[in-house]
């Protein structure tokens, strides 16, 4: 979704810009409770498309760029959203939406090195990372 740009009502407007002043903590209390009340998985199409994307692309040893995609954000979004800043160069607010775009690309065509280096500080950061 980072790439999209999606209109929302005023009253939809509101509740994000109430949502923007939790804590990652808070927020994780919310969507557990919304999961719950709703009959939902929030990670579920997350994992469902890691999972495809792993099967698509087996693991090629003799490849020289990877893509490293983001497929969950964690727990601790804020931190995960400065590891996005820190690996492209990025400003915060677009930093932001590749991590709430999950699953999302923030990588493309890095040497091996630079892909690994991507992942550690991502997962270090408490997101979930492939590298494809």
């Amino acid at each position: 979704m980072a790439d999209k740009e999606i209109k929302l009502s005023a009253a939809q407007v509101k509740i994000v810009d109430e949502l923007n002043k939790l804590s990652a903590l808070e927020l994780s209390q919310v969507v557990k409770h919304l999961e719950g009340e709703w009959g939902v998985s929030a990670a579920a199409p997350a994992a469902a498309v890691a999972a495809v994307a792993t099967e698509a692309a087996p693991a090629d040893e003799g490849k020289s760029e990877f893509n490293v995609n983001l497929t969950d954000a964690g727990v601790q979004k804020v931190a995960v959203i400065k590891a996005v800043k820190e690996i492209t160069g990025l400003g915060l607010g677009e930093s932001k939406a590749i991590v709430d775009g999950v699953p999302s690309t923030v990588k493309e065509k890095a040497n091996k090195e630079e892909a690994e280096n991507a992942k550690k500080l991502l997962e270090e950061a408490g997101a979930t990372v492939e590298l494809v």
